[in-house]
């Protein structure tokens, strides 16, 4: 989100007049001079770019979202009009965004409805108001209130327009040790007897030390995440993911 390069333009040499200057260009574009929409359109594309930081997505997406928010600034140009009686910048920002969330609804990578998908943003706009006038996160209960909706229905709404995540999505980096999305899941329904057993792992498992075998009983025969056993034993969740790595790669050279 905090490239100066998008799309091949340089964001940090972009015009910047004053807003007199750039009502004076608009009005002169209205009355025909187009010659002089291209440097209009760049003296705006802060717009588009302080758009495209609402969205949380993924950043490979931030050039086609850029690309798609010019569209949404050039119809705002072509509609504009002074009678409107506000700034052009307040008028231009809301037709970015819904550039911006069709395409986001368009290309999600899950098929969902369309009526799930635009109950799904009619909560999102909701929640940045209720922001704004609560001064604080509001709850999935007030959100429904606020669009008269039941709130399973808002929940359900929001989850289903969330991105997959890859289970080796990394969350955390400390010192070249990555922890991953897995790594943050317990699961309550291991046996450890079982497993031991079917993995022969017993005798690798007696030839670590005291530390690296409580981590590993911990993490795969209790079904522990690893930000679990670190509070338990009091030390960092990268040095859980630090030993558990070693403690995996010991036992597999003894058991093979």
């Amino acid at each position: 989100m905090n490239k100066v390069i998008i799309s091949g333009m340089d964001t940090s040499k972009l015009p910047n007049l004053s807003g007199n200057d750039l009502e004076n260009m608009l009005r002169r574009i209205k009355n025909g001079e187009n010659d002089l929409r291209p440097e209009f359109v760049k003296c705006n594309l802060r717009l588009v770019l302080s758009v495209i930081q609402r969205f949380s997505r993924r950043s490979e997406e931030v050039d086609d979202l850029f690309q798609v928010g010019c569209i949404g600034l050039l119809k705002a140009i072509d509609n504009f009009d002074f009678k409107y009686q506000v700034k052009f910048s307040t008028y231009a920002v809301p037709m970015i965004i819904g550039e911006m969330r069709r395409y986001l609804r368009d290309n999600h990578p899950l098929r969902v409805s369309r009526s799930l998908r635009d109950l799904a943003y009619k909560a999102l706009a909701a929640k940045n108001d209720l922001v704004i006038k609560l001064d604080r996160e509001p709850t999935i209960d007030e959100i429904a209130a606020a669009i008269e909706v039941p709130s399973e229905n808002v929940a359900f709404a929001m989850d289903a327009i969330q991105d997959p995540v890859s289970m080796f999505e990394p969350v955390y980096n400390e010192s070249g040790d990555s922890i991953f999305v897995m790594d943050q899941i317990s699961d309550k329904s291991m046996d450890n007897e079982k497993w031991v057993e079917d993995l022969s792992l017993r005798q690798g498992m007696d030839k670590l030390n005291p530390r690296e075998k409580m981590i590993l009983y911990m993490r795969f025969f209790k079904g522990k995440t690893q930000v679990e056993v670190a509070n338990e034993i009091g030390i960092s969740q990268a040095q859980v993911s630090r030993l558990e790595k070693t403690a995996l790669k010991n036992m597999r050279r003894h058991i093979e």
